[in-house]
């Protein structure tokens, strides 16, 4: 039932409104208060809350986003915060100060508060949004950078919110509102208000470069849709399920709904309870949390009385015809021998392949749909086959295993899914899931395709990536040369970039073969800002460069590990009269010539030592007082000094060499000969405290993340190399 938000026309409370699209709560805003009276909201008891910020922090806390009213008390504290400041903004003097503030806050930061929205990203954006033209015009204006991306970020990330600020903010004056019918917010996500050509032209641009996903699903009714993710416990998530996950997990919270997450294991040869535990991890690495979880093998008893039933109603029957000579059957719209038996001879087969006997074993169970239907999914698709090996969950108890074709529907329908969201490799198949539901008689439900994801020189095929797995070309599942959930976190991708980028694709279903560096580069957008620096220098060819006037004594110094983010915390950093260099660096120094030494001041070089073309020494003096911006180098070093640290920096390419590989293409002529190029360096010595899984940025090298941290002097720290979106993979 939905609560009604009575308000006045000339004070819509667009953060309460948004704050309760975002949050899943579904409202019924009504425009019946005098001019100038605060907004109300009716609860089923009979009381009545009163004013914006009461009605956000109610929304925020009714609403079962993770985190959307902070995860504890600290930053529901900060959330309140916000929420106390929001006001300001209303205060026509005080707009553009309020957004200096802001931007400044956000330089450093993805969201105003932790690492998720909250109801304080909502309020603070409507605030924004009600400033209409004044807004607008300073955001054209570049004049807060932090603040215009952050403002875009969440408009991507949340596209409702948009929506319902063309409908409640007026465009003639400063937060002047439109006419406001007493309509439901299920309206307002389900069906766009009218644009202006400005508008939709604007619109169209975004969303060509952005994509959307405010679309209505049919027939979705606020409150009852009930989405389902059915992975398969083959192996472990990869970005494509991730996309899928996200999609089914949007569309349940933009409606108000249930998510189910249902393993679809009906082939026990290819399932096994680690991969159910690892799946259940990704889940909750990609921040996806389920209503229900449930199994097809749940359902096994009676998926096996709907086939006996449909054997009996004469829409099945069972088959002996060898797997080749029904392939090409089918391709050709011939009809099988056995198609055409009586009841009673399907009856018998069916209990021998229920049994498992050597006759059963043959046989397999067919749907009786059209032979001859152009659509060749219809040409009686197999609803069971027999497989003798044990299931993970039910044992032995099972001689026989419905198709994902046969059960998906069912479970579906029973399960009391409104919406069954499938990747368009699926579309041939949905006339095929709406004849056997109808044949089995049971409840409809609606199916809305999405593109898949496919990406250069990647596969996605779990069969293709057990391959690899069994072959031993990679570590495992979690290998960082793969695309799976867990591999690319180790790669250094976050959850943040992955979950943007897959919003940023939108609702589109055009199949595209996408280059990763758009993801990467997004990656980069949020671990740049905030990401530890330190300083490495690679063992071969390491040159020293010494200080005549350098301190004699080595001494620390303490600085930020980020210059621009305290968060990051401090670093000691050693100053001595000898350093290191890389050779690189070394190699393009001349005499004479003035360098920067980063973190400390410029140095003159007076002497290069070499033996033939190999400079082997460096000895200068210290000119602390010179300009750093007059200086073309600016070298990284560190002072040699037995705390320095052993790395192991991984390079990391694309397992396959070719940029799309085709069903006949056999994976043994397309492998990439070199896909892992490891390089020994030294490191400063605070990397001893890196945990696994932290991110950095080496100096002039790029960002990392740590795979093994330090355990002892002759273990190497291991840090992968991060892609930032510039890379090309080497042939």
């Amino acid at each position: 039932m939905a609560l009604a938000l009575f308000f006045a026309p000339d004070l819509p409370p667009l953060a309460a409104i948004a704050a309760a699209a975002v949050g899943g709560v579904t409202i019924d805003p009504v425009s019946s208060l005098p001019e100038g009276s605060k907004p109300q909201l009716a609860l089923e008891s009979g009381d009545r809350l009163l004013g914006l910020n009461t009605l956000v922090r109610y929304f925020g806390r009714l609403s079962s986003l993770h985190g959307f009213y902070g995860v504890d008390p600290v930053t529901a504290s900060q959330v309140d915060e916000w929420l106390d400041y929001s006001p300001k903004f209303s205060a026509g003097a005080e707009f553009e100060e309020c957004c200096h503030y802001v931007n400044s806050y956000l330089a450093m930061r993805t969201f105003l508060v932790g690492y998720t929205t909250t109801v304080a990203d909502i309020t603070i954006w409507s605030s924004l949004a009600g400033g209409g033209k004044r807004w607008e015009s300073m955001k054209k204006s570049a004049k807060f950078p932090h603040l215009s991306r952050w403002y875009d970020a969440i408009s991507v990330d949340r596209p409702i919110l948009q929506e319902l600020a063309s409908k409640y903010v007026g465009r003639r004056g400063l937060g002047r509102p439109v006419s406001v019918e007493a309509k439901p917010v299920a309206a307002a996500v389900a069906g766009a208000p009218k644009k202006g050509k400005a508008d939709v032209q604007q619109t169209e641009k975004a969303q060509k470069v952005e994509g959307s996903f405010e679309i209505s699903l049919p027939g979705a009714e606020m409150g009852k849709v009930c989405t389902r993710f059915p992975p398969e416990p083959s192996g472990f998530l990869h970005i494509g399920h991730a996309k899928a996950a996200f999609l089914n997990e949007y569309f349940a919270r933009k409606y108000g709904g249930k998510l189910i997450v249902r393993f679809d294991d009906t082939n026990p040869s290819k399932e096994k309870d680690e991969f159910v535990t690892n799946i259940m991890q990704d889940l909750e690495t990609l921040e996806i949390k389920p209503d229900e979880v449930t199994y097809t093998s749940d359902y096994f008893p009676a998926l096996m009385e709907m086939a006996e039933k449909l054997i009996k109603e004469g829409k099945a029957y069972v088959d002996d015809t060898p797997r080749e000579v029904m392939q090409k059957e089918r391709m050709d719209g011939i009809e099988s021998k056995r198609r055409n038996q009586n009841v009673e001879e399907n009856l018998a087969l069916w209990k021998e392949m229920v049994a498992g006997t050597k006759r059963g074993l043959s046989c397999c169970l067919r749907g009786k749909l059209d032979m001859q239907a152009l659509n060749k999914t219809l040409r009686d698709p197999v609803y069971y086959r027999c497989n003798p090996e044990e299931h993970h969950r039910v044992g032995s108890k099972y001689k026989v295993y419905p198709t994902y074709d046969f059960a998906c529907p069912y479970v579906d329908s029973t399960e009391g899914v409104t919406h069954a969201l499938r990747s368009s490799e699926y579309h041939d198949r949905n006339e095929q899931y709406y004849r056997i539901l109808a044949d089995m008689g049971v409840r409809p439900v609606h199916t809305w395709d999405f593109s898949r994801l496919n990406f250069v020189y990647t596969l996605l095929s779990k069969r293709k990536l057990q391959w690899f797995v069994s072959q031993g070309l990679v570590e495992g599942w979690d290998d960082p040369r793969f695309p799976t959930v867990q591999g690319m976190r180790r790669r250094g991708l976050t959850v943040e970039a992955l979950r943007r980028f897959i919003l940023s694709q939108g609702a589109s279903k055009n199949l595209n073969l996408m280059e990763w560096d758009k993801l990467w580069t997004i990656n980069k957008q949020i671990i740049d800002p905030v990401c530890p620096r330190h300083t490495a220098v690679l063992k071969d060819g390491k040159v020293p460069l010494t200080l005549r006037d350098g301190p004699e004594t080595p001494f620390i110094r303490i600085i930020p590990r980020h210059k621009k983010f305290a968060g990051a915390g401090k670093k000691a950093t050693v100053f001595a009269n000898t350093i290191l260099i890389d050779k690189a660096d070394a190699e393009a120094i001349h005499e004479g010539e003035e360098v920067t030494l980063m973190d400390w001041g410029n140095t003159i070089i007076e002497k290069i030592d070499r033996e033939g073309d190999k400079v082997t020494g460096l000895s200068g003096v210290l000119h602390l007082e010179g300009s750093v911006k007059t200086t073309k180098l600016k070298l990284t070093w560190l002072a040699d000094h037995p705390e320095l640290v052993d790395l192991n920096l991984v390079e990391l390419d694309y397992l396959i060499r070719k940029e799309k590989m085709e069903e006949e293409d056999e994976l043994l002529n397309v492998l990439n000969p070199v896909t892992k190029i490891e390089v020994a360096a030294v490191g400063d010595s605070n990397m001893r405290n890196l945990a696994k899984g932290e991110i950095i940025q080496l100096e002039r090298k790029g960002y990392f993340i740590c795979d093994a941290p330090y355990v002892r002097p002759t273990s190497p720290i291991v840090l992968i190399s991060i892609p930032d979106g510039r890379q090309r993979p080497r042939q």
